[in-house]
């Protein structure tokens, strides 16, 4: 709802000319095509992941947990189809078409019915890449080799500590991203994805996409208390106190969610690639520990102030996640 920076090399000596040449905007101009360049590919990774046939098998790592699945995508006239298990732990098989995704949990007997609301990987990035090179320096890397194909890296460097790195490796031929890393203002590795075996190609049927718990999932508990959710754009009379550099308001509503009594308002800010959504509620009878917990590149926040409970979650660092839950307050006249 990834990546380890490594060190750079040591530089040899500049050439006279060459530096030279750079005083008067030579370099610059390197750097400004390596820049378009790698803009270029972003959108080419994004894109794959959407209209590519893949299947494969891959790996996230966060923290020292590590969690395997397997992905098969679909794409044609009708769409995306997908089908994702997990291949450790409990059971767990997500069926996608298109935005409607309906998730089997064998263990409990349970289906889960609701809409797709996040991204996954190898589909990390939004469709549109807007305000992206407004926080972050897009750079085209070296190559490498991933589950046995060739591949280019793409690096996202934040321009200050309010948000993650990204390092992306691309297929050469498709763009699609074949490791994906998150990391930290100290070049620490944050989570992790990466197929360990990959098909890429109309090797992909329909067959492939079928859930294998569907027919025996007839008489299992159907939980679709997601779709039944109500969200209704509304002013929660809350702002920030301070706006986050970067970041802009998306979205503000009013929304139900399963185990309140009452709807909650839901306000969600974006720095063009990671979001961060703020839930703002009455204080419950049993409110949870302030302070905050983490998940991998996902952290959260809690806070009360006055009779409110404000919770904040993201992937963007434990500062910032927490700076916009201190800043949160009723807004003034002047606001």
């Amino acid at each position: 709802m990834a990546m380890a920076a490594r060190p750079r090399a040591l530089r040899p000596a500049v050439p006279a000319v060459l530096a030279l040449l750079g005083a008067f905007g030579c370099a610059g101009s390197s750097a400004a095509e390596n820049g378009a360049d790698a803009m270029s590919w972003l959108k080419k990774i994004a894109a794959a992941s959407r209209q590519l046939n893949y299947a494969g098998t891959f790996v996230y790592h966060h923290g020292r947990q590590m969690e395997t699945s397997r992905i098969a995508h679909l794409a044609d006239a009708s769409g995306e189809r997908e089908k994702l298990e997990t291949l450790d732990g409990p059971p767990r098989e997500i069926i996608r078409n298109n935005e409607n995704v309906t998730c089997y949990l064998p263990d409990s007997k349970t289906v889960i019915i609701e809409k797709r609301s996040s991204r996954q990987f190898p589909a990390l990035l939004p469709e549109q890449l807007t305000g992206i090179t407004d926080n972050y320096v897009v750079s085209k890397g070296g190559q490498d080799r991933v589950a046995g194909y060739d591949c280019q890296v793409i690096a996202l460097d934040p321009k200050d500590n309010l948000r993650f790195g990204h390092k992306y490796c691309a297929e050469l031929v498709t763009g699609l991203a074949l490791r994906a890393r998150t990391y930290s203002e100290k070049g620490e590795q944050v989570d992790l994805f990466v197929f360990t075996q990959l098909t890429i190609g109309n090797v992909v049927n329909k067959k492939m996409i079928e859930s294998r718990f569907a027919s025996q999932s007839q008489s299992w508990h159907v939980d679709r208390t997601a779709l039944e959710r109500n969200e209704t754009p509304a002013d929660s009379g809350w702002a920030l106190k301070n706006q986050l550099a970067g970041f802009r308001k998306l979205t503000e509503m009013r929304r139900s969610i399963a185990g309140r009594a009452t709807p909650v308002s839901h306000i969600v800010y974006s720095d063009g690639l990671a979001a961060v959504s703020v839930f703002l509620e009455p204080m419950p009878k049993s409110p949870p520990a302030p302070g905050a917990t983490y998940q991998g590149a996902v952290n959260m926040y809690v806070k009360s102030t006055s009779d409110q409970m404000v919770t904040v979650v993201g992937e963007a660092p434990a500062r910032t996640v927490k700076q916009i839950a201190e800043s949160f307050a009723l807004k003034t006249a002047d606001r």
